[in-house]
Parts: C-alpha cells; sequence; structure tokens
C-alpha cells in the first residue's frame, strides 16, 4: 500500500524539478537576450563617445578603430572653445526646449484633464480629432507653420520656434489615459468643501498625475530638442541656431568632413537630454505603465 503511493509523488516530485528546472533555463535565456539588446542598443553612443576623441584620419580608417588608439581633445576644444558659438547655441536649444516642454505639460495637463473627466456636447468628436492629428505626417504643416509664423515675424525669435509645440496631441493622449486613475471621489470632496476648478487641478489633479506629467516632460523636451528640421526652416541667423543646427552647419562649412568633430557634437547635444531622462525616469515609468491601465 505504501509503494503505490510513494511511485506516485516521486514522479511529481521529479516532474516539478523538471518544470523549475524548463523555467529558469528559460529566464536565463530570456536575461541574456535582454542584455544582447541593450549591449546592441547601446553601442551606436559608445561609437559617437569614442568618435569624438579620435583625429579625422582614425575616424574614416578602415578597419574601423573599437578603440581610439591615438585619443585627442582637439574635436572637443574645437567644438567648445573655437570660433562657433557653441555656448550661445546651447543656450537657445535649452530656451526652446524647455519653453515647448513647459507649454506642451501646461496645454496637456488641461486638455488631458478636461477629456478624461468632464462630460460635455461632442467631447468623443474632438478627442478623435486630436488623435488624427497624430496621424498625420508632420512635414504637412510645414508649409503653412512657416507662413503663419512670417506673418507674425516670428522668424530667427524663441517664439516661433516654440509656439508649433503648444499644442501637443500625443501630451493630451497620455494625459487622458491617465486620468481614470485618479478618483473622482477627490474632486467631489474638494468641491463640497468649496474648490473651484483651478483649485481642483492645481491642488489635486496635478499633483496625482506627477507620473503621467513627468513621462510628458520627458517626450515634449525630447520632441522639442531633435526637431531639426523646423528649427532649420525657423533661423538663418547665425546666432538663433540651436545646437543641433549650428553643429550641422559647422560640419558643413569645413573643407573635408569631420567625422571626429561630428561625433562630438553629436555627444554634446546627447548629454542635455540624457540629463533630463535621468531626472525624471522614474515619473516616466510610472506615468507609462500606470497610465495603460485603463483607457
Amino acid at each position: 500500500m505504501s509503494i503505490e503511493i510513494e511511485v506516485p509523488r516521486q514522479r511529481s516530485e521529479t516532474g516539478q524539478r523538471r518544470s523549475q528546472l524548463g523555467t529558469r533555463v528559460l529566464t536565463w535565456l530570456a536575461v541574456l537576450v535582454a542584455f544582447l539588446a541593450a549591449l546592441a542598443s547601446l553601442l551606436p553612443l559608445y561609437w559617437m563617445l569614442v568618435g569624438s576623441f579620435k583625429i579625422e584620419t582614425n575616424a574614416m580608417s578602415v578597419p574601423p578603430e573599437f578603440w581610439p588608439y591615438a585619443p585627442t581633445i582637439r574635436n572637443w576644444s574645437k567644438l567648445l572653445f573655437g570660433e562657433s558659438p557653441t555656448w550661445l547655441w546651447l543656450l537657445n536649444s535649452l530656451v526652446v526646449a524647455m519653453g515647448s516642454a513647459t507649454c506642451a505639460v501646461l496645454t496637456s495637463a488641461l486638455a488631458g484633464y478636461v477629456f478624461g473627466k468632464k462630460v460635455f456636447p461632442g467631447k468623443t468628436f474632438l478627442f478623435w480629432l486630436v488623435i488624427i492629428t497624430m496621424m498625420l505626417p508632420k512635414q504637412i504643416s510645414l508649409i503653412p507653420l512657416f507662413l503663419l509664423m512670417r506673418n507674425l515675424k516670428w522668424i530667427n525669435s524663441y517664439q516661433g520656434l516654440i509656439a508649433p509645440a503648444v499644442a501637443y496631441p500625443f501630451g493630451i493622449f497620455l494625459i487622458k489615459q491617465y486620468m481614470p486613475t485618479i478618483p473622482n471621489e477627490l474632486m467631489n470632496a474638494a468641491r463640497i468643501d468649496g474648490a473651484d476648478e483651478i483649485q481642483i487641478f492645481t491642488k489635486i489633479i496635478l499633483p496625482l498625475a506627477k507620473p503621467a506629467v513627468g513621462a510628458l516632460a520627458i517626450f515634449s523636451f525630447v520632441n522639442a530638442w531633435n526637431d531639426y528640421l523646423w528649427q532649420l526652416i525657423m533661423t538663418n541667423d547665425r546666432a538663433m541656431f540651436t545646437l543641433p543646427v549650428g553643429v550641422s552647419k559647422l560640419i558643413s562649412q569645413l573643407s573635408n568632413y569631420d567625422l571626429g568633430l561630428a561625433m562630438a557634437g553629436a555627444t554634446f547635444a546627447f548629454l542635455p537630454m540624457l540629463i533630463v531622462f535621468l531626472v525624471f525616469q522614474d515619473y516616466f515609468v510610472k506615468g507609462i505603465t500606470m497610465g495603460s491601465i485603463k483607457g
């Protein structure tokens, strides 16, 4: 009797061990694949950083150097302390990106709050209009926007560079998707206590929506920083160039294409985006994950 009961137990334990072993193997394979994918995604950044310390001949050498045999800071010295106003270009980029991010966060938070928490005629139709604008190629609006900025005499100005980023459809969508995670009971309690809409928005909605707002700040900052085409169209004064436009102009004016200098410029332009992401990364992760729970 005891033997008949013991044999199935042994088989069951053996099956569980095999299942656990298979699970561990699959887990380690998944970790290995994720590690290799992360390594592959970091390779361009590594190549850009290493290339910024190479002289022109070594940067263009075949086969390529994966580590600079004769490292130099000439590219960085020429970029940061040469004749070009690189620091002014950096200031312009920061003003444009931070101004665009601030305006986009404010307008998107207000519109997302209205679409997520208010009921009014045509709400669904208007929200789908916002979604449709996300599907349109940006190049379609370049000419109308340029003509509008020219009529306003905003060419070569901060307001001309920032104005198109004030309405950010993706930001409206992100905030609206996050709104269901904020209980309506909190808003009703605030109204009973005599709070008006502005107080509800500033003291309840915004503090509770920090993860989504942080994610939106990253998206809007990076979007404005990398909006090379619009910045190129809107600026022809050297003093108003943003950093991406200024570096590209600097490289194009050289008689020979200096890949090392181009890598230094790309690395320098990448650093502010990295800093912004590191500052807001917690909000970024929470905003993306929690905002997708309800739609």
